[in-house]
């Protein structure tokens, strides 16, 4: 893949990301073959800001992890009202760099 491709990607879904990751996601991108472009671009990617909102507003729900694809720990705060608001009150803080986390291991499995 050519460079302007690469950067292009990373102008358009580096927020998508953790900063320490931007560099590896580029070379990644680098070596990577034209052919698989069309799948990197189709990655629905969550929104780091979104599921901040989520959890502010439903985060006692699991509303948020339910959001970026950890049923589990969403199940959790489900039936344990937010973790008996201790979960609640950490997610409200962490959940943008959960999400990131998880938007880097969804592009991961196509770059490697």
């Amino acid at each position: 893949m050519d460079a302007l491709k690469a950067d292009m990607f990373i102008m358009s879904y580096g927020k998508y990301f953790e900063s320490h990751h931007i560099v590896q996601i580029r070379e990644r991108l680098l070596l990577m073959d034209d052919s698989k472009w069309v799948l990197i671009q189709s990655i629905p990617l969550k929104d780091p800001q979104t599921s901040l909102i989520l959890s502010i507003l439903f985060g006692m729900y699991g509303i948020d992890r339910f959001y970026i694809g950890d049923t589990g720990m969403g199940i959790g705060k489900l039936f344990t009202c937010g973790g008996f608001v201790i979960w609640y009150i950490i997610d409200c803080f962490n959940i943008e760099s959960a999400t990131r986390q998880k938007n880097f291991e969804k592009l991961q499995q196509f770059l490697y």
